[in-house]
């Protein structure tokens, strides 16, 4: 790499370090490039960037950061993850540390809030964002469908209540 290659490279990094919520460091020595591929390919579906990056270029990067407490955890070769859903990118980055002992789980950044790897592990096993949504929604939800039912149940006990009577009216007149 050259230096505009460089300064390219830590402008781009900078750039998408700003719109993300969440930086997972990784240890990757021994990775062949096809176990690199499946990496890339799970933390895409999870909606997640790797890249592996000089830890120099990735320390310029990182300056000036609300994520530049990580830079101390850049040694050896390092490569970064992140995503704007925390727990989506922790999650593939630790199912892919399960499965394979030549990636090691650093640590990361929640925002300021540094992660050691039992931080990340303990991160991965929450629900996804799209999982606590959908639990929000389906608690703002019940409140109304169980106020349409308290509504109905009066007029359903009237209902029966007029009922009976009208039996009772047609078997008065049946018995006279």
């Amino acid at each position: 790499m050259d230096r505009t290659e460089k300064r390219e490279f830590v402008a781009g990094l900078k750039l998408a370090l700003a719109d993300t919520s969440m930086i997972v460091v990784t240890r990757n020595a021994g990775l062949t490039v096809a176990e690199v591929t499946n990496l890339r390919r799970q933390m895409r579906a999870a909606g997640a960037s790797y890249k592996v990056a000089k830890n120099r270029l990735a320390t310029l990067a990182l300056d000036g950061t609300r994520f530049e407490g990580i830079t101390p955890m850049l040694t050896g070769p390092t490569a970064l993850a992140w995503a704007r859903d925390p727990v989506a990118v922790a999650k593939a980055a630790v199912e892919f540390a399960k499965t394979n002992d030549k990636l090691v789980l650093v640590g990361g950044a929640l925002g300021t809030q540094m992660l050691n790897a039992d931080g990340l592990k303990a991160l991965a096993e929450l629900p996804s964002l799209d999982v606590l949504r959908a639990g929000l929604l389906g608690m703002i939800n019940t409140p109304a469908t169980r106020i349409a039912g308290v509504l109905q149940a009066p007029a359903g006990q009237l209902a029966r209540v007029f009922a009976a009577y009208a039996k009772s009216d047609e078997e008065a007149a049946e018995a006279a």
